[in-house]
């Protein structure tokens, strides 16, 4: 990300994070609709943001809690199945919410899966989004279960879950 000498975000850096992509197929009717059903009376890029990210946390079950298949990985294919991994999830919210202008990118980061597999781990996915009010704002939509509550609150600027378990 470019930020200018005052300190504000550089528009061209921004423009990326609104572009759809094989994966990020945000131009994809399903795609569409869903964004213009969840913004639907919104008057805040936050009340969009919480909307998608809320039904997108709710709506799509993870593959791994589910035992669900397909495996899903492009956007439109984890909405039309009601599927998908970390990743996957972070996908669709990504398209949703670009779809609705608002940038979002992809983050990863490597999770050790328990203390009893010894150096056995994982990739995780989750979002960026930028909220003109915040700033950059990391979300995880993977999704709640007993032991893990994900929200999105305009209180702080990151969710966080809490007692993260996979």
């Amino acid at each position: 990300m470019n930020i200018a000498e005052n300190g504000s975000v550089n528009r061209i850096s921004i423009d990326k994070y609104l572009s759809s992509s094989s994966i990020i197929d945000w131009h994809h009717p399903l795609i569409k609709n869903l964004a213009t059903q969840l913004s639907h009376g919104c008057s805040s890029q936050m009340e969009i943001a919480k909307k998608c990210f809320d039904w997108v946390r709710d709506e799509i079950k993870h593959s791994f809690d589910y035992r669900l298949n397909p495996v899903t990985c492009k956007a439109s294919d984890v909405l039309q199945y009601r599927t998908g991994y970390c990743y996957a999830k972070s996908h669709l919210l990504a398209a949703v919410l670009r779809a609705n202008s608002i940038p979002t990118g992809l983050c990863y980061q490597r999770l050790k899966m328990n203390d009893s597999d010894g150096d056995c781990y994982c990739l995780h996915g989750l979002n960026a989004i930028y909220l003109s009010e915040w700033g950059w704002y990391r979300v995880d939509v993977r999704g709640n279960k007993p032991g893990i509550d994900a929200q999105l609150s305009s209180e702080r600027k990151t969710c966080f879950l809490h007692q993260r378990k996979i």
